[in-house]
């Protein structure tokens, strides 16, 4: 899977510059979810960060021009610039690890010219379910049809006896043509 996010021109340029900083962040929630095949719609983009204060973000957010805006009211951390919507920045996600810790079992997942880090669908649905809110309650017997899906087109077919005598029959060098 890939594509499946409309992202800015600017919205890359960010997201390429963090990839060639070095930082360590992940796409999580529903956007991450959409990039692994999920059905769903999003009007945000959250990205997982290790650490707000390493150096190699700032550095990132000044080549583009972006900034750091801190969670206000009900609002979340995100990072904005001119031209382009903000990215929800998230610092936990309900029943899973420090984000340091999802990050090494993160996807790595193609975006445009990006290979972007991703956090897989069950840890998605994993954070879903301990939330437990309203709009999560929602989602969830999607994310897990998703799952579901995913995991039966990932397994290995296997051979049945009918079939097993097939191959043998077809590579039996003693069977003439």
């Amino acid at each position: 899977m890939a594509e499946v996010l409309p992202l800015s021109g600017a919205e890359l340029r960010l997201l390429a510059a963090l990839v060639r900083h070095k930082v360590r962040f992940m796409v999580v929630g529903l956007s991450a979810a959409a990039l692994q095949g999920a059905p769903v719609v999003t009007e945000d983009i959250d990205l997982g960060f290790d650490d707000l204060a390493d150096p190699r973000l700032t550095r990132a957010l000044q080549e583009v021009g972006a900034a750091y805006i801190p969670p206000f009211g009900y609002n979340p951390p995100m990072l904005g610039w001119p031209g382009s919507d903000p990215f929800d920045v998230v610092l936990r996600m309900d029943g899973l690890g420090p984000v340091a810790d999802e990050w090494r079992c993160a996807l790595g997942i193609h975006v445009g010219p990006l290979k972007l880090k991703v956090l897989p669908l069950h840890r998605i649905l994993a954070s879903k379910l301990a939330a437990n809110r309203a709009k999560d309650q929602r989602i969830i017997p999607v994310l897990q049809n998703c799952l579901r899906t995913l995991q039966v087109q990932q397994k290995p077919r296997r051979k049945t006896p009918a079939t097993r005598s097939r191959s043998r029959s077809r590579n039996d060098p003693s069977r003439a043509p």
